[in-house]
């Protein structure tokens, strides 16, 4: 007996098939294209993303098929799919980063105090979100608003196509604008303010339900056996954290990869002016009376990135000529000792807790005698010290980090996780299994179908960690020293450059 999970990325998706004792039995993954009709505005075809779908679950079939007997998903957050009544796609989907909704948000902000909206939702009224974007539809595409019959976001909306009643998972649900997190229903205010019919959307379930099964037609075009249960999935970073084993208050996952993101996990509804000063959402987990919030940044790897792509012509030379991943070169090449200067790494604007776009990055405390090795450890410290900024503001605002589950390509670095751990004063534990947001999704499968008797149960039988990294205490007092100088340059030297 195997489980399926998806992942629905904006650029790709993976599906990930494993049995109840934890053995991954298929991976496959395809990408599609991110679209720009316009300079600046960034679609989705969900036309591609259903291809996309079909072609990995077809793959992991093609070894484990006719074993499977549940499937779940987890998506990005945000973006909708507009269907009609035949259940046919009306246009391409709008994502986060796409700029079209701001003035319905200022419309919004204005119409409904902003402090009701975020008492309401948990998060503050932006044009990322999916509400102002559905009301951009009823204000510029009125024909096509007019036609629709359900707006689903991207995990509901697989599992429609495979043949789920339509529905939206709590912890989506929390990134459309339009749902009382502590409630858990559709918030009536909002959409009366919005002018948008609760009718448009998916009824909200929990995580975890089952929501239909595979549609005959299917489980003979992609290779499954008829019956396979559908259930509930949910938004990527708390599929995510189920899927690191983060299911206890304290816990919290980090995903190291371009950006960075730490989700912790908490067992009640914070929801306050400080959370709200510092741009964290309160979203329910896919665990039952848990909740999440995200605290990311705009770079990580991509300072990486940065740095070789100006900077590390000889890295590269030297990887290529030894077979080394140049990331790996890279970090291998990094000083020994703590750096003396810090680099701001704002280089793409600040995310949380300043959610200031227009932030730059800074290197600060350069000597004739710097050299490149410390450099390249000040930006790997730069990163973690952004996150130590989080961390602090979490525990002010009432969410506790006590440990961390590290997943993504950096996570693959020891010397970088043991740096994380000393720097944070935390416990950092790598995973076996990288792809942990499709493995949430398998375990919420398995709840679903009754292979566990809950989420955390299957978390416990199929999450694989790998070695813990202990904060060592000289290094941890080192740097808890260095970071009040490093929280302060932010504003020291906002808006210089």
């Amino acid at each position: 007996m195997s489980l399926l999970g998806l992942d629905v990325g904006t650029s790709g998706c993976k599906a990930l098939v494993v049995d109840e004792a934890g053995n991954v039995r298929g991976q496959a993954y395809r990408e599609y294209a991110m679209l720009s009709p316009e300079p600046g505005l960034a679609e989705l075809d969900p036309e591609q993303v259903w291809t996309a779908v079909k072609a990995v679950i077809r793959q992991v079939a093609s070894d484990a098929g006719r074993e499977v007997r549940a499937i779940s998903v987890a998506s990005f957050g945000e973006a909708f799919v507009a269907l009609d009544g035949g259940g046919r796609v009306l246009s391409n989907s709008l994502l986060y980063i796409d700029p079209r909704g701001a003035d319905e948000a200022e419309r919004l902000s204005r119409s409904m105090d902003e402090r009701a909206i975020h008492a309401l939702t948990g998060t503050t009224a932006h044009a990322m979100y999916s509400l102002p974007k559905m009301m951009w539809y009823r204000n510029n595409r009125p024909q096509l608003h007019a036609r629709a019959w359900k707006y689903l976001l991207f995990s509901g909306f697989v599992l429609f196509r495979l043949g789920a009643e339509p529905h939206t998972d709590h912890s989506l649900a929390a990134r459309t604008l339009a749902f009382d997190v502590v409630g858990k229903t559709w918030a009536e205010a909002l959409l009366g303010h919005a002018d948008i019919d609760r009718g448009l959307l998916g009824d909200p379930v929990a995580s975890g339900m089952p929501v239909g099964r595979l549609r005959p037609e299917l489980a003979t075009e992609l290779g499954l056996p008829s019956g396979v249960l559908l259930v509930s999935g949910g938004h990527d970073q708390p599929c995510a954290a189920l899927g690191a084993g983060a299911v206890r208050a304290g816990m919290a996952i980090d995903g190291l990869g371009t950006t960075e993101c730490v989700t912790p996990v908490f067992d009640r509804p914070v929801i306050n002016p400080l959370t709200a000063a510092g741009g964290y959402a309160c979203v329910p987990h896919v665990l039952a009376e848990r909740y999440v919030t995200y605290a990311f940044t705009f770079t990580c790897g991509s300072m990486l990135a940065w740095y070789l792509g100006r900077f590390g012509e000889g890295i590269r030379a030297r990887a290529d000529a030894s077979g080394m991943n140049p990331y790996d070169a890279l970090i291998a090449g990094a000083s020994s000792e703590p750096a003396g200067m810090f680099v701001l790494p704002h280089f793409a604007g600040a995310a949380t807790p300043y959610m200031d776009t227009g932030a730059r990055g800074a290197m600060v405390g350069l000597t004739l005698d710097t050299s490149a090795g410390e450099i390249i450890r000040a930006i790997l410290e730069g990163v973690t010290f952004e996150m130590m900024v989080n961390v602090e503001r979490l525990s002010g605002a009432g969410i506790a980090v006590s440990e961390l589950f590290a997943t993504g390509g950096l996570a693959r670095s020891e010397w970088f996780l043991q740096l994380k751990a000393d720097m944070m004063d935390l416990p950092v534990t790598a995973l076996r299994i990288s792809e942990a947001g499709a493995l949430g999704a398998a375990i919420l499968a398995g709840a679903g179908s009754g292979v566990f008797r809950s989420p955390e149960e299957g978390a416990q039988a199929l999450v694989r960690t790998g070695r813990t990294f202990l904060p060592r205490p000289d290094l941890a007092r080192h740097y808890r020293e260095r970071f009040g100088r490093y929280a302060c340059i932010h504003d020291a030297i906002r808006g210089i450059g």
